[in-house]
């Protein structure tokens, strides 16, 4: 099984066995990760799922769609590689990723 790291915005890490197929908010929430809310569900209508990813994922993620785009828009924590985590579906090839928690979500 393979493996993604959280890492929250003090420092605590969170590793957990990578689950192919569901979204990256799912996947946190379902092994406890805190500082991922998903208020909304996954349907990328809060933005509670917020995460910094290192930029050398992105190409294995794919792009932020307007809807995203527009959520994201509205966090003062947003970064250059700000996603939302329900709009991210987690592939076997994501083994070993870090992402990053901003200390607040919206």
């Amino acid at each position: 099984m393979g493996k993604i790291l959280f890492v929250s915005h003090d420092g605590d890490t969170h590793e957990t066995e990578l689950v192919a197929g569901r979204s990256l908010m799912q996947h946190a929430t379902g092994h406890g990760v805190p500082g991922i809310d998903g208020d909304c569900g996954g349907v990328c209508a809060c933005g509670t799922c917020h995460v910094i990813l290192d930029s050398r994922w992105l190409d294995r993620v794919g792009a932020s769609g307007p809807e995203e785009d527009q959520m994201l828009g509205m966090t003062p924590e947003r970064q250059p590689t700000s996603r939302l985590a329900c709009q991210i579906t987690v592939s076997a090839d994501m083994d070993g990723m870090t992402v990053r928690l901003p200390e607040f979500q919206m």
